[in-house]
């Protein structure tokens, strides 16, 4: 039996890919969202996370063997350390562990001391400093908070004045609350993004497969950063030679060395990077699966997720079966509400979802939805549903998910139209060439 915390589009996810394990007892989650409740197999339940003794006492009723905890804030929390402590095996890290996430500034300091590759940094936690740094480095220059601030807490600032805005903005005006008393400056570093996944436990790292998302809410990447507006997998710029240099350079040695800190490390490693001229750095690392880049990956597995899960849980990776794969390409495109990532309504009717879910290769995963008092979907955050689907190649899954996202009839939410430009770019360009060729 399995318990799943959260109720997110990755957690939805994440439910669908465990009921398809062919190991999978009964599924519960708390607390789910209106995707979570109808999915078939998945029981949602009323369980506050924040509560520890709860979760513990449901687990030892229901004969919970795994605990598969989606977000980051239950984990920095402690909820792994409480269930651990109770016999119960948890995926997902120790609060020690959690810190790669919970602190950019331990983070830092950990990349630092084990030569892990990032960019160049200084933390302070006095404003007066971090401006004369800022202003002694120039611009562009990227600020963050130290602490977690729901994705938000990162400022890439292409003059010195928005720097020191942001200084203001997290250390003076608190508007990332104690997030923001620490922060972090650091090097802009220049090149493609992606994003590596990582399954960790008893020492061992088995690599997952990479995607790329869209931070920035406007097309061609522009405007303020969100959450991610969407994403793929897999991501072309990270070549198996390449994946092997990430798994050899960054997560094996963060592995090593949370270890030898005394915080060994049990979950997901999601390991944001920054790829240019064949040079990999680490942006950053979350304790968790990326959302939405979890929904490409779990549409993309063919492997028993529980018992991929469990062995990481219990130190017994050493004893997993290769993961398989479709070679399939996932794109989704996160459907959010007018105003995001800044002020918006919630409790807008979403209807049209049994019509997306019919498209060929589609897939609608929840994000944030409740369910009203007359039985509708309702919007209930900034990004509401995650629309998802697999093809042959990135031009026809894009093509797939888009044709989902329309029959969706939702005014008040929008979307960008070129998820997955760079990746659709390089195939006409390859196909242009095959053609020259032929």
């Amino acid at each position: 039996n399995v318990l799943v915390v959260g109720g997110g589009g990755r957690e939805h996810s994440l439910c669908w890919r465990l009921r398809l394990s062919p190991t999978c007892g009964d599924l519960f989650c708390c607390p789910g969202n209106a995707g979570i409740v109808v999915e078939e197999g998945v029981q949602t339940v009323d369980v506050n996370e924040k509560d520890h003794a709860a979760v513990v006492a449901f687990c030892e009723k229901n004969a919970v063997g795994l605990v598969v905890c989606g977000p980051e804030a239950p984990l920095v929390d402690g909820l792994a350390d409480s269930l651990n402590a109770a016999g119960v095996p948890c995926f997902g890290p120790s609060a020690s562990a959690a810190r790669l996430e919970g602190s950019k500034g331990f983070l830092k300091d950990l990349l630092a001391k084990y030569d892990i590759p990032t960019a160049k940094y200084a933390r302070f936690t006095d404003p007066a400093a971090a401006k004369a740094y800022i202003t002694t480095q120039g611009a562009p220059i990227v600020v963050k908070t130290d602490g977690l601030a729901a994705g938000k807490g990162v400022i890439v600032a292409m003059d010195v004045q928005t720097a020191l805005d942001a200084v203001d903005d997290m250390m003076v005006r608190s508007a990332f609350g104690d997030a923001g008393s620490a922060i972090v400056v650091e090097e802009f570093l220049t090149g493609e993004e992606a994003s590596f996944f990582a399954v960790v436990g008893g020492g061992m790292a088995v690599p997952l497969v990479g995607a790329q998302d869209h931070k920035r809410v406007g097309e061609g990447d522009t405007g303020l950063n969100t959450g991610g507006m969407g994403a793929y997998s897999p991501a072309p710029v990270l070549t198996p030679e390449l994946e092997a240099v990430v798994m050899r350079d960054i997560i094996q040695p963060t592995v090593d060395g949370m270890a030898a800190e005394g915080c060994p490390f049990t979950g997901v490693l999601f390991a944001g990077l920054m790829i240019e001229d064949g040079q990999v750095k680490l942006l950053e690392h979350n304790v968790r699966f990326g959302d939405p880049e979890c929904q490409c990956l779990m549409v993309r597995m063919k492997s028993d997720l529980v018992q991929l899960l469990l062995k990481a849980a219990t130190g017994a990776l050493d004893t997993l079966e290769p993961l398989e794969w479709t070679p399939e390409v996932a794109v989704v495109v996160v459907m959010a509400a007018a105003g995001y990532p800044g002020a918006y309504v919630s409790g807008e009717v979403i209807a049209g979802l049994p019509a997306a879910d019919a498209q060929d290769g589609v897939k609608v995963f929840h994000a944030g939805t409740a369910v009203d008092a007359a039985g509708n979907a309702v919007s209930a955050g900034g990004r509401v549903l995650g629309v998802t689907a697999t093809g042959a190649d990135i031009t026809q899954a894009a093509a797939r998910a888009y044709r989902g996202v329309d029959a969706v009839a939702w005014p008040g939410g929008f979307v960008r139209r070129d998820i997955g430009w760079r990746a659709i770019a390089r195939e006409k360009a390859q196909d242009k060439v095959q053609a020259v060729g032929e």
